[in-house]
């Protein structure tokens, strides 16, 4: 009895866990995405991005110490000793010499001058955070171009699967009346077999579809750094009617881009900061002052004699109290051509990080360029794709209506509905292709992915 009501038991046990499994994964199974919350999602979670929003919180204390450089220093001090021994007294007797001593003091230090060293490096840290946002913008750009372009895959994989899906409707039925007709005795067993044939090719069409939105629903999960095997997204209107930034020239895209940019920001930033580091090694050439500021003071015993005055700890303290104040003026003259051989590496390296604006400019200017004639040659391949449609789609309703009349046979219907089919796929890849570049263009014009 026992036995059966903890089998009775566990079964509902196991049935809710069950039920709880099934409902988590309806749950994934529901959740739609839209394109906003990918790109948000992205942004939020991004493994490289927190990792560099670590490196700027790094810069910020970098700055923080930089500003604290122009602060005075201060320290305390103590120390306890003790010593052994003897010495020969007045008397000429040996007397022990064993004693203990304290020592206290707190001191300070102010740099008064040091060629404006500390007000470069300071400069040089602020600069060193816009680096890091420039770096965290540059990142975040990539990051929602790869997550846009990985959705429109997907819409671009969902039609495709729609329309060889409809295909192998049309050639399903296809094979339902031809095979009613050679049953009859009115078409031969070769077209039955033809038609047979072409349906197995749609169906083949239609796995190789399925398998390709499967894996772009991958890779997008992976993308978002997802720990699920498939995603699933919102439909949206592709809307590639609104073709204005082809209405702008290479040349103002550029300048737009080149205003904005992150990549552009980035190059000139390093070029501030190794102009700082010039002069940042140019203040070793400048004498340096120093003022700083002590008070110590000492307490003795003899291990021999007793506490009492004039030896009290107290007394001690405040008749052995000390206070000074130092200034330190300090002037290079000769340091083995080290300051004078970091100025020029400095220089040099304010050569290089200019070199790398020009290059930085050249390589977005081209990539503008070649964006632009992408964007040109797509548009005119998808208003070619849609010519072909429409007049494929006449030719295979000509062609089906005298294949059911018996006028042409099984192969030559079968050549039209595929040619339909080809000219469809390539309407849908040229729509998507000519949509993302698009807003490639937008996007260097400054134009955001999605809306706000």
């Amino acid at each position: 009895m026992r036995l059966r009501e903890k089998n009775k038991t566990m079964r509902i046990i196991l049935l809710i866990i069950g039920f709880t499994l099934l409902s988590v994964v309806n749950a994934q199974d529901t959740k739609v995405w839209t394109l906003k919350e990918c790109v948000d999602y992205a942004l939020e979670n991004n493994i490289s991005i927190k990792q560099s929003e670590l490196d700027k919180n790094i810069s910020i204390e970098d700055v923080k110490v930089a500003k604290w450089n122009f602060a005075p220093n201060l320290n305390a001090n103590a120390s306890q000793s003790f010593n052994f021994g003897s010495s020969i007294g007045v008397s000429g007797a040996r007397i022990p010499a064993d004693f203990r001593s304290n020592n206290f003091g707190i001191n300070s230090t102010i740099n008064l001058f040091d060629g404006f060293a500390n007000v470069h490096t300071l400069s040089q840290a602020k600069i060193g955070v816009k680096v890091q946002e420039a770096a965290i913008t540059k990142m975040k750009n990539d990051i929602s171009l790869n997550v846009v372009n990985s959705y429109l895959q997907i819409l671009f994989a969902k039609e495709q699967l729609k329309v060889v899906e409809s295909q192998l409707t049309i050639s399903g039925a296809e094979v339902n009346r031809i095979k009613e007709l050679v049953d009859a005795g009115v078409l031969p067993q070769g077209d039955l077999l033809n038609i047979e044939s072409n349906l197995a090719t749609d169906n083949q069409n239609v796995i190789v579809a399925q398998n390709t939105l499967t894996i772009a629903s991958l890779r997008l999960a992976q993308l978002l750094q997802l720990d699920i095997m498939d995603i699933k997204v919102e439909d949206i209107s592709v809307d590639i009617q609104n073709q204005a930034i082809l209405s702008n020239d290479v040349g103002a895209i550029y300048n737009k881009a080149n205003e904005t940019f992150p990549e552009i920001k980035l190059a000139e930033l390093n070029i501030l900061n190794a102009e700082k580091s010039v002069k940042i090694s140019r203040a070793n050439f400048y004498p340096s002052l120093t003022a700083s500021f002590g008070m110590n003071t000492a307490y003795q015993h003899r291990q021999s004699t007793t506490d009492f005055s004039p030896f009290l700890f107290s007394d001690q303290i405040d008749d052995n109290l000390g206070q000074s104040i130092v200034f330190s003026l300090n002037i290079p003259i000769f340091n083995r051509y080290q300051f004078r051989s970091n100025v020029n590496k400095s220089k040099i390296n304010v050569e290089k990080v200019q070199y790398n604006l020009e290059s930085e400019r050249l390589r977005l200017r081209e990539t503008i360029q070649t964006a632009y004639t992408d964007a040109l040659a797509s548009s005119k391949s998808y208003d070619a794709a849609i010519t072909s449609v429409t007049a494929q789609q006449k030719a295979f309703d000509y062609s089906q209506e005298r294949f059911k009349a018996g006028a042409i046979n099984s192969f030559d219907f079968n050549q039209t509905k595929n040619n339909l089919l080809n000219a469809q796929s390539q309407l849908i890849q040229s729509k998507y292709d000519f949509m993302f570049k698009l807003k490639v263009l937008e996007f260097y014009f400054g134009v955001p992915f999605i809306g706000e």
